[in-house]
């Protein structure tokens, strides 16, 4: 479960040291803070009184956090309950864009909510919709079949024992599984034998919550906007927990910072121009202290680059993960 809190419930902003030393030669400009939650990144952006924020978040639980910000910082803090795939060059062009961040993790609040269902540890529906939402986790368990069902847990989750679950599933869902424990509890039964370095559950919420969000594809399309929308000079930074979408920003940055050649048949001096400038090939991970301060930071990475070039083509990058995508829409 991707989360930014510690054992004292208190919610941390990963890496922020690290990623405010990687923006702030830039500042003196508005910031896009593609995941608002509640605000770590952004208010310590603000403390620069140069520095704008425009807030995003899908949740509209965060709308009480923003309302603060507004109060405080009035005209350097715009927040837009929206999802981060429909950052749009035309609402963003007569601002003056430095970078655009984003952690993909989750705050203690939205983890502890059972309304959102998010968590294996306590009781709630089985929901996971973190806004702007067609479907919820419920809807998933309830009439997707065992097939499909084996193909999210596996892909979406890495699950080695998918098959078990879903055929678990469909067996006993009728007014069977309705709250977290009872999905738990039928995980459990199948994996009471596993070594549990994680918790039973964590893949298979993991994979559920991906599928409820179209995280894969709100991933891509954002980072292909938030592209467009920085100017030449301009950083593009993301905080990410899993593996997934560590590979999906890892290709990002890598794939479009090397200098190709335009096709097969052409000489090797004809190379196609880099989209990216990376100063660092590999991720930024938490301090020995940052994990010991808060333990679910453990799994996070810091990536960046900085835009050397415009009018950059992304279709490698869908090709890329188009088989994560054909999985959403099983939905």
């Amino acid at each position: 479960m991707n989360a930014t809190i510690n054992p004292e419930n208190k919610h941390f902003p990963v890496l922020l040291n690290e990623l405010i030393s990687i923006i702030s030669p830039l500042y003196g400009g508005t910031f896009i803070d593609c995941t608002f939650g509640q605000g770590g990144y952004s208010k310590k952006i603000l403390e620069n009184k140069k520095n704008s924020i425009i807030a995003l978040d899908r949740d509209k639980d965060v709308k009480i956090h923003a309302t603060k910000f507004e109060f405080k910082y009035k005209s350097r803090f715009k927040f837009y309950n929206t999802k981060f795939s429909q950052l749009n060059f035309n609402n963003f062009k007569k601002y003056k864009i430095k970078g655009v961040l984003f952690d993909l993790g989750y705050s203690i609040n939205q983890i502890k909510n059972s309304k959102k269902g998010l968590s294996f540890s306590d009781k709630g529906k089985l929901n996971m919709r973190m806004g702007i939402n067609d479907i919820s986790a419920h809807d998933i368990i309830s009439n997707m079949n065992e097939e499909n069902l084996t193909k999210i847990f596996k892909i979406f989750g890495e699950e080695k024992y998918s098959k078990k679950i879903a055929r678990e599933i469909v067996k006993n869902r009728v007014n069977k599984i309705i709250n977290t424990e009872d999905l738990v509890e039928i995980i459990d039964n199948i994996k009471k034998y596993h070594n549990r370095r994680i918790h039973n559950s964590t893949k298979v919420f993991q994979a559920l919550r991906m599928l409820v969000n179209n995280e894969v594809s709100e991933l891509i399309n954002a980072l292909i906007h938030a592209f467009n929308i920085i100017p030449v000079g301009g950083i593009i930074a993301v905080v990410t927990f899993h593996s997934i979408e560590d590979k999906i920003v890892k290709f990002f940055f890598k794939n479009y910072s090397e200098e190709k050649n335009t096709s097969r048949y052409l000489p090797d001096e004809v190379k196609s121009e880099k989209c990216f400038k990376l100063i660092r090939k590999k991720p930024i991970l938490p301090s020995i202290n940052e994990v010991k301060k808060n333990p679910p930071s453990r799994s996070a990475k810091l990536r960046y680059g900085i835009k050397v070039k415009n009018n950059c083509e992304f279709g490698d990058l869908r090709k890329k993960f188009k088989y994560l995508t054909d999985i959403e829409e099983l939905r």
